[in-house]
């Protein structure tokens, strides 16, 4: 038995927090309550100290007491919790009661009145509270749980040195910039190789390939590496994950929605099902549960009959490449592949399972192929164990020390100088992951747990993910950095232990996706569900549900077997949110508006009016996401939610936020517009008139119009992208901008990206007198052709985008001094071709002799170039440019040539995408030229070609 403290610690440091403001605070008018609340602080501040202690001895000594301490643990858990919820909606309830009355006294006397009775319920609700933790410290001795005892001393063997389960910000900073996140896979080369032949054997038309092994054994690492490889050469291609999920409908609707993309809008029901159904009542439930009972198994039928005849039809006459990750079950497998429809060309269907039966179900079908996939030998685990060491700690090392094997792998055998150790078993793998789990420090712990919200094989956003951490109070401000750059730190230290793995990077080198191994997701479902830290129904886990009160709720896709679920629990304890797929059903009368703190709802489709005026009664909201949803508009009632942090609408069809979210005041980040479309946000005039939005960081997607143009107040501003900007050259307006630049520059902001398709600002950026020295990230959109004087300044610079104008071999030199730019950029926005645009282009070339030179030397870190434009004149790069770059990406209708790619001793991937058929004769003459090119290449490592039309 093992015992969970991380997410219980960080739950009574934020409830701490909080008893701590209002002893201070409102609660001072409920009388005889502020003795009971300092009893409170005080008992919990106690029991803080004994989770730090039980930390610190580590999980193994505290296991002294058994089930006595872990049921102590989850009597400290359920108080901390409720403590928190009687001042949540306490708070709420009283808060909806003040009003901004003129006179202190006769609001005072009016205010005591109207809140008579919720001051007299929260005072007996903190007295029986105060009795609660009174008994469970009582018990605590009755019973015999002492206080652990670490060894060497009673502060422990880490005490003091602030790194075992604390935060150390030189131990955590950002990890290296790169580009290519995924790695070769260690020791499946003979696999692959065998693989390779089966997958491309045209002798057979259609055939299975199971690859079996258990959790962690390297499955789905051969499995992706095949359909990576050779998904190219199929005219379909769908990666799907099933584990313990039965539902075939959303297996299929999985695979339709990646073959044919244009159709998955229409099938998403999310949001409305959920927010619409918010204010049902119980009998209405009921009723339609009574009505739906006889019909569902018809429903489900239809559907997924549907689904075969769409696929069929779809499939018919073409050619495809499936992966179905991670079966658990032969039943279910066999029901997949009956829907699988045959097709005249070539199919191919990849099977990942830890279970032989699954692979046995339907034994010697023609063009089946079984392999098994066993544990890695002493060789290539030291070669994996090497490379883990080296992309966490920075240096190489020679020799894996025989301790090392010997602690991760105590009960196999298995040495190191020695081959013939038997195998891993199943049950010895999960004990090494929950050792990686246990020795992270309690933040982090809590930070981990937090991943089980997201459904298996989902690429996680690094952004979202953060965001989340620092609404739920997870993640606070510690050695002088800010609650950002701490979360972003412990988003780098989850890297580092290999509880999450990069799946896609931006082109600035940052982490952009991540994914958590099954093996790693598997354990802290199970860590988060028996904590009741987070709730999770649907998706590919067959999970008990809680007996106790729901926390954080997470609604994935389900069968319908399962969808009713949510009708047997209690959620009137709900602060958390996040609704993935089209589950549609949430019991309404024992759902509270007043205490949720995050509603994540991306992706759902469905919206009305009255979902988002529900929404706006979640007074102690901070994370709100609607984005990729329906919605049109925001209310007015938005206004009301005062703790609002984070609002991200990107990608919807919110056009403009009305006046009353000028009243948020701690409102941090603003995430509107569409990046691709550059469709943008446009904020009301009273963000300049009022200036009570102080606390913004991030301004992104919006509409710049003249009374918007002063930006001087929002000194904490750290990204400001503009995605529209009127023509306000005339205007003294103009000005404004261009001042606030320079004057934010010199404070924290750190990124800009003006979208100017009129140009006049962005050519005027030249006029600064002071340029904005501290950015890392600078885009500039427009009809630019000389660049601002002042850009070879940005020493700080790592990425830059600008328009193709700009292309230019003195632009480049100018460029070439930027010793830290990791990602430059020339792009082309515009959707037609105007004339303007083609004569720049046109007399660019001719001031360049008719060819683009990439100087010698300078671009010392530059590791990815993309060069996006209708027509790119002859590219030549000269021999000691770009040292370092391991990406070159260019996206044209004509290329006149590409020169000097053998120069490029780091080139990892050329990337070519025709947009223009009739460039295809000369497109592949510059690809046989390029791959002729690197042949020469005298360190023999020729980079991938890709050539996408």
């Amino acid at each position: 038995m093992e015992l969970v403290v991380g997410a219980s610690e960080a739950t009574m440091k934020s409830v701490m927090g909080k008893l701590g403001g209002l002893l201070a605070q409102e609660y001072t008018l409920i009388r005889g309550v502020n003795g009971d609340l300092q009893y409170i602080n005080d008992e919990l501040a106690s029991m803080q100290s004994f989770l730090r202690d039980l930390t610190a001895v580590g999980a193994g000594r505290a296991q002294t007491h058994g089930h006595r301490m872990k049921d102590w643990m989850k009597q400290i858990r359920d108080i901390t919790y409720d403590i928190e919820d009687c001042i949540d909606d306490s708070a709420h309830r009283l808060h909806g009661l003040r009003s901004d009355m003129c006179c202190y006294y006769f609001a005072n006397s009016v205010y005591e009145v109207l809140t008579w009775w919720p001051r007299r319920d929260v005072a007996a609700k903190i007295s029986v509270l105060k009795m609660r933790a009174q008994q469970i410290g009582e018990r605590r001795e009755r019973y015999g749980v002492n206080n652990p005892e670490a060894a060497g001393g009673p502060e422990g063997p880490h005490a003091g040195n602030g790194t075992a389960a604390g935060f150390d910000a030189a131990d955590n900073q950002e990890a290296s910039l790169e580009l290519v996140a995924m790695k070769d896979p260690v020791g499946v080369e003979d696999h692959m190789k065998e693989l390779e032949e089966w997958l491309t054997n045209e002798k057979n038309n259609s055939g299975v390939l199971y690859v079996v092994g258990f959790g962690g054994v390297g499955k789905t690492t051969i499995a992706t590496a095949l359909y990576r490889k050779f998904g190219d050469q199929f005219d379909h291609r769908a990666m799907v994950n099933v584990s313990q999920s039965s539902d075939i409908n959303a297996v299929l609707t999985n695979i339709k929605n990646q073959v044919m993309p244009q159709s998955s809008g229409q099938t998403q029901q999310g949001a409305g099902g959920v927010l619409g159904r918010l204010k049902q009542g119980t009998s209405a439930f009921a009723a339609k549960c009574c009505n739906a009972g006889a019909s569902e198994e018809t429903r489900g039928e239809t559907k997924l009959d549907k689904l075969k005849e769409v696929l069929t039809d779809h499939f018919k006459d073409s050619s495809y490449l499936v992966l179905v990750d991670d079966v658990w079950s032969a039943a279910t497998w066999e029901q997949i592949r009956k829907s699988l429809p045959t097709s005249s060309k070539r199919t191919r269907i990849i099977v990942t399972t830890r279970f032989q039966a699954v692979a046995t179900r339907r034994r010697g079908e023609e063009g089946d192929h079984t392999r098994k996939v066993s544990p890695l030998g002493v060789e290539e685990s030291e070669r994996l164990f090497k490379q883990a060491f080296f992309e966490s700690k920075g240096s190489e090392i020679d020799k894996v020390p025989k301790d090392v094997c010997k602690s991760l792998f105590p009960e196999s055998g298995k040495d190191p100088g020695k081959d013939g150790g038997r195998d891993l078993t199943q049950e010895e793998v999960g004990r090494i992951v929950s050792h990686c789990y246990n020795d992270m420090p309690a933040d982090i712990k809590t930070c981990s747990l937090y991943l089980s919200i997201f459904p298996k094989g989902q690429k996680i956003s690094r952004k979202r993910l953060t965001r989340r951490w620092i609404a739920e109070a997870f993640v606070a401000e510690k050695q002088g950095l800010s609650v950002e750059d701490v979360a972003e730190t412990y988003f780098n230290h989850l890297i580092r232990r290999k509880i999450i793995r990069p799946v896609e990077h931006s082109s600035n080198g940052k982490v952009k996706k991540c994914i958590v191994h099954d093996m790693v997701l598997e354990h802290i479902v199970a860590k988060a569900s028996e904590e009741n830290f987070i709730t999770v129904i649907g998706g590919n886990w067959l999970m008990q549900l809680p007996s106790s009160k729901v926390r954080r709720l997470s609604l994935q896709e389900s069968d319908s077997k399962r969808a009713n679920d949510t009708e047997k629990m209690n959620l009137s304890h709900v602060r958390s949110l996040t609704m993935f797929g089209s589950l549609n059903q949430l019991p309404s009368h024992s759902f509270k508006f007043g205490i949720v703190q995050v509603l994540d709802l991306e992706g759902c489709m469905g919206f009305k009016g009255h979902h988002t005026e529900e929404i706006c009664k979640m007074l102690l909201l901070k994370y709100l996401s609607l984005r990729r949803t329906d919605t049109k508009q925001l209310p007015k009632a938005i206004g009301k939610l005062e703790n609002l942090e984070t609002l991200d609408i990107r990608e919807t069809n919110v056009v403009e936020l009305p006046k009353t979210v000028c009243l948020l005041e701690r409102l941090v980040n603003i995430l509107g517009g569409n990046k691709r479309t550059r469709r943008a946000l446009k904020l009301p005039e009273e963000l300049n008139k009022k200036k009570k939005m102080k606390a913004l960081r991030i301004l992104s997607g919006i509409e710049i119009v003249g009374g918007l143009a002063d930006l001087h107040h929002l000194t904490e501003l750290r990204k400001l992208a503009i995605y529209k900007l009127s023509a306000i050259s005339d205007d003294p307006s103009f000005k404004d901008l261009s001042s606030s630049i320079e004057y934010l520059g010199g404070y924290s902001l750190h990124t800009l990206i003006i979208d100017d398709e009129s140009s006049k600002f962005i050519n005027s950026l030249d006029d600064l007198s002071s340029p904005p020295k501290f950015l890392v990230a600078l885009e500039l959109s427009g009809k630019m052709v000389q660049l601002p004087g002042w850009i070879t300044q940005l020493s700080a610079l790592t990425k830059l985008t600008l328009s193709v104008t700009a292309l230019r071999t003195d632009n480049l030199l100018l460029l070439s001094n930027l010793d830290a730019l990791f990602s430059l950029t020339f792009s082309f926005r515009a959707e037609k071709q105007d004339s303007e645009t083609l004569t720049i282009l046109a007399e660019n070339k001719l001031s360049s002799d008719g060819e683009i030179t990439i100087p010698n030397a300078g671009f010392k870190s530059l590791k990815f170039v993309r060069f996006f434009a209708p027509l790119l004149p002859v590219l030549i790069i000269s021999e000691n440019a770009m040292p370092e770059l391991e990406r070159l990406e260019l996206r044209f209708s004509m290329l006149e040539g590409l020169y000097g790619v053998e120069n490029l001793a780091g080139l990892k991937v050329v990337h070519l995408t025709l947009e223009d058929k009739e460039g295809e004769h000369m497109t592949k003459e510059v690809q046989r030229e390029v791959e002729s090119a690197v042949k020469r290449k005298t360190d023999g490592k020729a980079p991938k070609i890709i050539l996408n039309q």
